[in-house]
C-alpha cells in the first residue's frame, strides 16, 4: 500500500534577505578549514525559534546523510525535487522536516537555525509568492515550488542546489557555503 498525501501551501511573510555572511553572525564559529564542528551535539542545528524535535531531525539527517538521495529539476518558474532515504527513520525525519519547514513559511515562523542559509530569507520575505506542493509517495518526498517572482525563482534554484550539496556531502557542504564570500 502506498502512503500518499498532498499538501498545497501558499505562504505570506515579511522579512529581509541579508547576505550569506549572516551565517557567521549567529555566534556559531568554525575555523577556516571547517574544523571545530561538534558532530555529536551539532549546536549549529539549534535555533532561536527551533524546537528540540526540529533540531534533532536535522541532526539525524546530517549524521546519516549517506542514506539520502535527491533529484532536482529546475523549472522555468521554480523547482521539482524528489528526495528519499534508504533509512526509514531518516525518511520519517525528512518528511517531517519538509512539511514542517514549508508550514513555517506559511506561518511566518522562521526557526532561525544558527547555520541556516541566508538563501532562505527571501522565502520568509516573499512567501506569498511561492506555491508549494508536497507529495509523499513510495518514490520519496516530491516537492514542486513555483513563483512568478524571478528573484524567488532564482532563490528556489539556489536553495535546491544547497540542499543537494548537503545530501551529497553532509556538514562539509555547510562548511563550504559558510566560507564563500558574501555578495
Amino acid at each position: 500500500m502506498r502512503a500518499r498525501w498532498v499538501l498545497i501551501l501558499i505562504a505570506g511573510l515579511s522579512a529581509t534577505a541579508p547576505a550569506l555572511a549572516q551565517m557567521h553572525g549567529h555566534g556559531h564559529m568554525h575555523e577556516a578549514d571547517g574544523t571545530g564542528h561538534d558532530m555529536v551535539d551539532m549546536p549549529g542545528l539549534q535555533g532561536e525559534n527551533a524546537t528540540a524535535e526540529e533540531s534533532a531531525e536535522l541532526a539525524l539527517m546530517f549524521q546519516r546523510f549517506q542514506t539520502l538521495s535527491r533529484e532536482v529539476e529546475n523549472l522555468p518558474n521554480g523547482i521539482r525535487t524528489v528526495t528519499r532515504s534508504s533509512d526509514p527513520q531518516v525518511m520519517d525525519a525528512l518528511v517531517s522536516h519538509t512539511v514542517g519547514m514549508i508550514d513555517r513559511v506559511g506561518q511566518m515562523n522562521d526557526p532561525k537555525i544558527f547555520i541556516q542559509s541566508p538563501t532562505l530569507d527571501i522565502f520568509f520575505a516573499r512567501g506569498d509568492r511561492i506555491q508549494s506542493e508536497v507529495d509523499v509517495t513510495d518514490e520519496g518526498v516530491i516537492v514542486v515550488q513555483t513563483s512568478d517572482d524571478p528573484e524567488v525563482v532564482a532563490a528556489l534554484h539556489t536553495h535546491a542546489a544547497e540542499v543537494t550539496a548537503m545530501v551529497e556531502q553532509g556538514m562539509h557542504a555547510v562548511h563550504q557555503m559558510m566560507q564563500r564570500p558574501s555578495n
